[in-house]
């Protein structure tokens, strides 16, 4: 099986698999490759790069995009853990609950969270003791 990237006379771009290089010309001439879109039998296949699997080696030599790159991503990383490992994670109820420890109606504790920016402003201005984290919380990570 090959998938042709094709491309009609009136520019509409789409992909087609087929059983290979024959079978493309022999539809094409019988006028069955068709543009999904206008319907048009002008169909040209487009230039495309091969789809190649790189060696075992060179799989291997990637690197590992989810270790620290440098010495500050290690401080951030190790800033992350302690945070983590040493408060609450109250999500998207950060300023709600922040608020509510700051007035005393609830139990004061180290929490971490996310709040928008007009609410992260508030707060400031409010006078509550917050601040950004340098990191994305872990459901965001891609």
């Amino acid at each position: 099986m090959i998938r042709y990237s094709l491309k009609c006379e009136a520019g509409h771009g789409f992909d087609s698999w087929f059983k290979g290089a024959e079978a493309f010309s022999a539809l094409k001439a019988a006028g069955q490759v068709v543009c999904p879109v206008c319907g048009s039998g002008a169909v040209e296949k487009e230039l495309m790069a091969p789809a190649v699997r790189p060696a075992r080696k060179a799989a291997a030599a990637r690197p590992d995009l989810s270790a620290p790159g440098s010495d500050l991503e290690e401080k951030i990383a190790a800033l992350r853990r302690q945070i983590e490992e040493n408060s609450e994670y109250v999500g998207l109820n950060f300023a709600a609950e922040a608020r509510a420890i700051h007035a005393g109606e609830a139990p004061e504790r180290s929490i971490h969270g996310e709040a928008k920016p007009d609410e992260a402003r508030a707060m400031i201005e409010e006078g509550l003791p917050v601040a950004p984290l340098p990191f994305l919380p872990a459901r965001k990570v891609n």
